[in-house]
C-alpha cells in the first residue's frame, strides 16, 4: 500500500464517519419509531467503524491500530443487527419485535464480540502485524473464525435485502432508485475481494461506504420516494401523497389507474385533479370513478405525515368500498322508493277519494229537485273512479319497474324513443333525435321512463322534445312552459311540477325508473327555454353492440 492510497483511505473513511453521524439527525426525522431506530444504530455503528478504520490508519504504534481495528470490529458487527432491524421495521414485519429473534440476536453478537475481544490471546480471529514499505500500516491475515463470522454477516444481511427488494417489488411505487441505492450496501463486498491481489487496496473491511451511500441517498437525494414506500408498505389500496401545500408529491400505480388525469399531475395543485379536490376537508367521502365499464366506489381517508426536512403533507388513501357502497345506496333508493310510494299514495288517491266522495254526496243531494246536475257529479265521480283506477296501475308499475335493474342490454335509443312517443299517443309534440347511439337499459323500464318523460312534455304544453345522448348523460330538452316554483331539490317529488292532476306521477316514476338503473335525474335549474332533465351515470355502447345482443 502506498502513501497516495493509504491517504485515500484515511480522507474516504473519515468523511463517511462524518456522513453516518451528520446523517442521523436526519434519520431521527423519520416518524415510525421501528425504522427510525434501526436507520439510526445502523448510522451510528457504520460511523464508528469508519472512524475506527480511519484511526487505524492514523494512529501510531502497533498497539494502538490494533485497538482501533479491534473497536471496529465490534461496531462493525452491530451493523448487521441494526440493518435486520431496519428492513423488518420499514418493510412492516415485526421480527425485530419477536423475542425469540431478539435474544438469539444478542447472544450471537455477545459470543462473537467475546472472540473478537480476545483474538490477542488465542489470535483465532485473525493475526496482525506492522509493515513498513514506504508506509507504516498494519497487514491482517484473517483466520477461520474470520470468514465463519463473515459468512454469518452476508447471509444475515442478503436477508435484510430481501426483505427491502420484496418490499420494493410489492409497492406500486416506482423503486428503481431506492432498490438501486440499497444495493450500495453490497457493492464493498467486491472491494473486499479485490483488496487481495490489487496492492493498490487495502486489506480492511469496505462496508461502511456502501452504508453511507445508502443512507445519503435515501435520507438526502431520494427521501421522498424512500419514506413513501415505507407509508405504504402496509397499504394495498391507492395512495396520494400531498404536500403541505396540497400539491401532488408522489402516488402509486394503483391510484394512477384508478384516478383520470392523475399520472400527468405529479406537483400540480390536487384542485387541478377534481374527483380527488372533492374529498379534501371531510371525514368521509365516498369517490366514484369509471373503471373497465364498471363505476366503482372508493372512500378517500386522509392522515398526516412528516417527510422530514421536504416539510409535511397528507396521505390519501381510497379504499375500495364497491361492495358496501352498493349495498347502502341501495337500501337508501329502496327507502326513498317506500317513501315515494306512501306519498303517491297518500296524495294521489287521497284526492281522487275526496273528489268520488263530494261528488256522489252531491248526487244525493240533487238526484230529486236537480236531476241535471247530478247526473254531472255521478259523471265526474266516474271519471275520476277511472282516474284511481290508473293512479292504482300507476302505483303498481312504480312499485315493480323501480325494483334494482338486474340484467341490462344495449337499447337503441332512436327506436326506444319512438316507442314511448308513439305509446303516449301525443299529438302535436314533435319528437327530436340528436343521438343514433345505444346505451345499457332494461328495454321496457327504458321505453317507460321515456314514455312517463314525454307525458310530462304533453302536460306543460311542449310542442318538441329533443333528447340526446353523449359523455354517460341522457339530456332531455322540452320547450313548454316551465312549473312556477320548482327547485332542483324538489323538482321530482310528489306535489311539485304537477300542471295537470293526469301528469302527477310522471316525474317521481321517472325518476324511479332512472334510479332502478342506478341512474341520477338531474333538474337543471339554469335552462331558460322550458325544462331541461339531464339523466346521469348512464352507460353508452356502439351501435355494434346492440346488434351482437340481439
Amino acid at each position: 500500500m502506498t502513501a497516495l492510497s493509504s491517504l485515500v483511505y484515511i480522507v474516504a473513511f473519515a468523511f463517511t464517519s462524518l456522513a453516518c453521524f451528520a446523517s442521523i439527525l436526519r434519520a431521527r426525522e423519520i416518524e415510525d419509531r421501528d425504522t427510525r431506530i434501526g436507520m439510526i444504530g445502523l448510522l451510528a455503528g457504520s460511523g464508528a467503524w469508519a472512524g475506527s478504520h480511519t484511526a487505524v490508519l492514523l494512529v501510531p504504534g502497533f498497539q494502538l491500530k490494533n485497538v482501533a481495528y479491534l473497536i471496529g470490529l465490534v461496531f462493525g458487527f452491530s451493523t448487521v443487527w441494526a440493518w435486520l432491524y431496519f428492513a423488518s421495521a420499514y418493510t412492516g414485519r415485526t421480527y425485530h419485535r419477536d423475542p425469540t429473534f431478539r435474544r438469539a440476536g444478542i447472544a450471537t453478537y455477545l459470543a462473537v464480540v467475546a472472540v473478537k475481544l480476545t483474538n490477542p490471546i488465542h489470535h483465532a480471529y485473525y493475526e496482525a502485524t506492522l509493515v513498513d514499505d514506504g508506509f507504516t500500516h498494519l497487514v491482517i491475515q484473517q483466520g477461520v473464525f474470520h470468514w465463519t463470522v463473515t459468512g454469518l454477516s452476508y447471509a444475515l444481511a442478503s436477508i435484510g435485502l430481501f426483505m427491502l427488494f420484496e418490499q420494493f417489488a410489492e409497492s406500486d411505487h416506482d423503486t428503481r432508485i431506492v432498490a438501486a441505492l440499497a444495493s450500495l450496501t453490497a457493492v464493498p463486498v467486491v472491494l473486499d475481494i479485490a483488496a487481495y491481489s490489487i496492492p493498490e487496496l487495502v486489506n480492511i473491511i469496505h462496508a461502511p461506504f456502501g452504508v453511507a451511500a445508502f443512507a445519503l441517498g435515501t435520507l438526502f437525494l431520494y427521501q421522498e420516494q424512500f419514506l413513501a414506500v415505507h407509508f405504504s408498505a402496509d397499504v394495498d389500496d391507492a395512495v396520494v401523497f400531498l404536500d403541505a401545500d396540497d400539491r401532488i408529491r408522489d402516488f402509486n400505480d394503483a391510484a394512477a389507474r384508478i384516478v383520470p388525469g392523475l399520472a400527468d399531475a405529479r406537483g400540480e395543485p390536487v384542485e387541478h385533479v377534481e374527483p380527488l379536490a372533492d374529498a379534501l376537508g371531510t371525514e368521509r367521502t365516498v369517490l366514484d370513478f369509471r373503471i373497465d365499464a364498471e363505476t366503482r366506489h372508493f372512500l378517500v381517508t386522509e392522515s398526516d405525515f412528516s417527510l422530514g426536512q421536504t416539510g409535511d403533507g397528507r396521505m390519501l388513501v381510497l379504499t375500495d368500498v364497491s361492495r358496501i357502497e352498493r349495498q347502502r345506496r341501495e337500501l337508501k333508493r329502496h327507502n326513498d322508493q317506500l317513501e315515494d310510494l306512501a306519498v303517491g299514495i297518500r296524495h294521489e288517491l287521497r284526492n281522487t277519494l275526496q273528489i268520488v266522495a263530494g261528488n256522489v254526496e252531491a248526487a244525493q243531494q240533487y238526484v230529486e229537485r236537480d236531476p241535471e246536475t247530478a247526473s254531472r257529479a255521478l259523471s265526474t265521480a266516474a271519471t275520476t273512479s277511472q282516474r284511481m283506477r290508473e293512479i292504482v296501475d300507476d302505483l303498481s308499475m312504480l312499485a315493480e319497474y323501480s325494483q334494482s335493474v338486474e340484467e341490462t342490454h344495449p337499447v337503441r335509443l332512436r327506436e326506444a324513443a319512438k316507442a314511448a312517443r308513439q305509446r303516449a299517443d301525443l299529438d302535436g309534440l314533435e319528437l327530436r333525435l340528436e343521438s343514433d347511439d345505444a346505451l345499457e337499459a332494461d328495454e321496457r323500464r327504458f321505453e317507460e321512463l321515456l314514455h312517463r318523460a314525454f307525458v310530462f312534455a304533453d302536460a306543460i304544453d311542449s310542442s318538441s322534445v329533443t333528447v340526446s345522448l353523449a359523455d354517460g348523460e341522457l339530456v332531455l330538452e322540452a320547450d313548454g312552459d316551465r312549473p312556477t316554483g320548482t327547485s332542483a331539490e324538489t323538482f321530482f317529488e310528489f306535489e311539485e311540477s304537477v300542471p295537470t292532476a293526469e301528469a302527477g306521477m310522471a316525474l317521481p316514476s321517472f325518476r324511479a325508473l332512472a334510479r332502478a338503473h342506478g341512474w341520477e335525474p338531474v333538474f337543471d335549474a339554469d335552462y331558460d327555454d322550458g325544462v331541461r332533465i339531464v339523466v346521469e351515470g348512464v352507460v353508452t355502447c356502439p351501435q355494434t353492440a346492440v346488434a351482437a345482443g340481439n
